[in-house]
C-alpha cells in the first residue's frame, strides 16, 4: 500500500491516477480497436451462419424430388398403400393382394406351470433357421443349470441372432417361438403349402424344444401373392414390394383390384421452391443490412470505467450504435451479394421450356433498397410445375457444366466462394487466431496491449519514485525548518 502527502500534504494517489489516465489513452484506444475487431469477426460469423442455412438445403435443391415429389392414392387403401420416387411414372397402377406375407409360429402343444420347469446340468441344444439362398444356418442354445424358462427363452432369440424370439404365455401356460422376418426361406422343392418345410428346425430327439416345450407349428410362414396390372403375377416374402419407381405396402388382401394412381404433387413442389426463395431472402437481407446500416464513428467501444458509470439499457443502447455498419464497405460482403444475385438470374442454356428464373414466375423484388431479395408469382410458379415438372428441375438443377449449369449448382459455387473468403477472413469457432486474418490482427493488438501495460507499470513506479523523493525533500526541509525555528527561540 502506497501512502502519499504525509509531508507535502497533496493527494499523491490521485496525481498519480490522473498522471496515468494521460499515459494510458493510447493503450484505452488499442483496447477499443482489439474489441471493434472482435465485433467485426463476429458480425462476419454472423452472415456465414446465415449462408451456412442456406449452404444445408442446397443438396435437397439439386434432387429430383424437390421438384417433381409424386403423391399416391389408393381406391383400397386399408389394403394396399404405396409411394412412388420422383421418376415413377404419372398413371393408374392395379393390384390384386391375394395373401399377405407372414411369419412362422409354434406353440408348445400341452400348457404347464413355468415354475415346473427346471434345469438341473448344463446342456446344449441346437436348432436351424434359414439364409436368403434358402441354406440352413445352426445355432446352439446353450443352457446352464439353475436357469431359470425366462432366461433360456430370452437365450433363444440371442442364440439366433435376432431371427426367432421365444417367450411364455401366463395365461395359456404355452411357450411360443417364432420368427421375427415374415416369409419363406426354407422352401420345399415343390414350393407349395401341402410339402411347405418349417423355418424353425430341430431334430426330433431335441428334448428340449420336443419333450420339455412340445412345440409344434401353429401358423406357417407365408409369402405375399399379389398380380400387378391383371397379368404379373408375382411374390413378397415380406408386405413391401417396388416396381418401376413405386414401393407399395400391403395391409390387407384386396376385394379384386385396388387402383394406385400416381400424379406429381404440385402443392409440395411449390413448397420446397419457395422455402428456398424464403432462407434465400433472409440471408440477402442480412448481407444488405449489413452494407447499408448507418455507421456512428463518433460512438467508439466503452472502457470498463465507463460502463461502471452507466446502466445496462445505457450500455446497450450505445453499443448498438457502436457496432452498425461495422461490415459496411466489405467487399468480400458486397462482391459476394452481387455474386449470389448474379447465378440466380443468368441464362441457363437448355432444351426445355424455361431458361430463365423469371420464366416461371420468381423475379426479383421492385424495391431497389431489398437488395435484390426474390418474389414468387404462385400461379405461374405452380403451372410450370404442373405443365413442365422436367424442365423446371433442369433449370435448377442440370449438373453438366458451362452454360447448361443448373442455376442452383452455379449458385451453390459462388456460395461457397463467399463463405471460403468470409472464413479467411473471420475464421470459424474452431479456429486459432493466427488462421484468419482478422485474427492476425487480434494476435498483434494483444502483443501490444500485453507490451504497453508493462511500460504503464514501470511508469507509475516511476511517478512513485518521483513523489516519493519530493516527499522526502519536503521532510527534510521540514525539520530543518522546524530545528532553525527552535534555535532562533531558544
Amino acid at each position: 500500500m502506497r501512502v502519499g502527502g504525509l509531508a507535502s500534504g497533496m493527494d499523491i494517489e490521485e496525481m498519480v491516477n490522473k498522471l496515468m489516465e494521460a499515459e494510458r489513452m493510447p493503450l484505452t484506444r488499442l483496447q477499443q480497436q482489439q474489441t471493434s475487431l472482435t465485433w467485426k469477426r463476429d458480425a462476419f460469423r454472423s452472415v456465414n451462419s446465415k449462408l451456412l442455412e442456406l449452404d444445408k438445403i442446397m443438396l435437397d435443391m439439386k434432387l429430383t424430388k424437390t421438384y417433381k415429389p409424386k403423391s399416391v392414392a389408393s381406391s383400397q387403401d386399408g389394403a394396399v398403400t404405396a409411394t412412388a420416387d420422383a421418376n415413377a411414372a404419372n398413371g393408374s397402377y392395379n393390384i390384386d393382394v391375394t395373401q399377405l406375407a407372414k411369419n412362422e409360429m409354434l406353440i408348445s402343444h400341452d400348457g404347464f406351470n413355468k415354475d415346473d420347469v427346471t434345469f438341473e446340468e448344463d446342456a446344449e441344444y441346437v436348432f436351424r433357421t434359414y439364409n436368403d439362398d434358402g441354406t440352413e444356418e445352426e445355432h446352439v442354445l446353450k443352457v446352464n443349470a439353475g436357469d431359470h424358462l425366462e432366461d433360456v427363452l430370452k437365450n433363444i432369440g440371442k442364440a439366433s441372432g435376432g431371427r426367432v424370439r421365444a417367450f411364455y404365455d401366463d395365461s395359456s401356460g404355452r411357450v411360443v417361438m417364432e420368427t421375427t422376418r415374415t416369409g419363406i426361406y426354407h422352401p420345399s422343392e415343390n414350393n407349395t403349402a401341402d410339402d411347405q418345410l418349417p423355418e424353425i428346425d430341430f431334430d426330433e430327439d431335441n428334448a428340449l424344444f420336443n419333450d420339455i416345450f412340445g412345440m409344434k407349428v401353429e401358423s406357417q410362414a407365408a409369402n405375399a401373392q399379389f398380380t400387378y396390372n391383371g397379368g404379373l403375377e408375382l411374390a413378397s416374402k415380406t408386405n413391401s414390394y417396388s416396381i418401376n419407381g413405386i414401393h407399395f405396402e400391403f395391409n390387407n388382401r384386396t376385394e379384386g383390384n385396388a387402383r394406385l394412381t400416381v400424379s406429381t404433387n404440385v402443392d409440395d413442389a411449390f413448397e420446397n421452391i419457395t422455402n428456398f426463395v424464403e432462407k434465400y431472402n433472409e440471408t440477402i437481407d442480412a448481407m444488405n443490412q449489413s452494407q447499408t446500416e448507418e455507421k456512428y464513428r463518433e460512438y467508439k467501444p466503452l472502457t470498463t470505467e465507463q460502463k461502471a458509470e452507466m446502466s445496462e439499457k445505457e450500455i446497450e443502447q450505445w453499443e448498438e450504435k457502436a457496432k452498425s455498419g461495422i461490415l459496411r464497405g466489405e467487399s468480400s460482403i458486397r462482391d459476394g451479394m452481387f455474386s449470389l444475385r448474379q447465378s440466380m438470374q443468368s441464362f441457363v442454356e437448355t432444351d426445355g421450356e424455361y431458361n430463365l428464373l423469371s420464366q416461371i414466375g420468381i423475379t426479383t423484388t421492385k424495391n431497389y433498397l431489398d437488395g435484390g431479395k426474390l418474389e414468387v408469382d404462385e400461379d405461374k410458379l405452380k403451372a410450370a410445375l404442373r405443365e413442365h415438372p422436367d424442365d423446371v428441375y433442369t433449370l435448377f438443377s442440370n449438373g453438366e457444366e458451362g452454360n447448361s449449369r443448373g442455376l442452383i449448382h452455379r449458385f451453390d459455387d459462388s456460395l461457397d466462394q463467399l463463405r471460403g473468403r468470409i472464413e479467411r477472413k473471420a475464421g470459424n469457432s474452431t479456429n486459432t487466431l493466427e488462421n484468419y486474418s482478422i485474427g492476425k490482427q487480434m494476435k498483434n493488438l494483444n502483443e501490444r496491449i500485453t507490451v504497453f501495460e508493462r511500460r504503464m507499470e514501470t511508469v507509475e513506479e516511476r511517478y512513485w519514485s518521483q513523489f516519493t523523493q519530493m516527499e522526502k525533500a519536503i521532510s527534510q526541509l521540514n525539520q530543518q525548518s522546524d530545528f532553525l525555528f527552535s534555535q532562533f527561540n531558544g
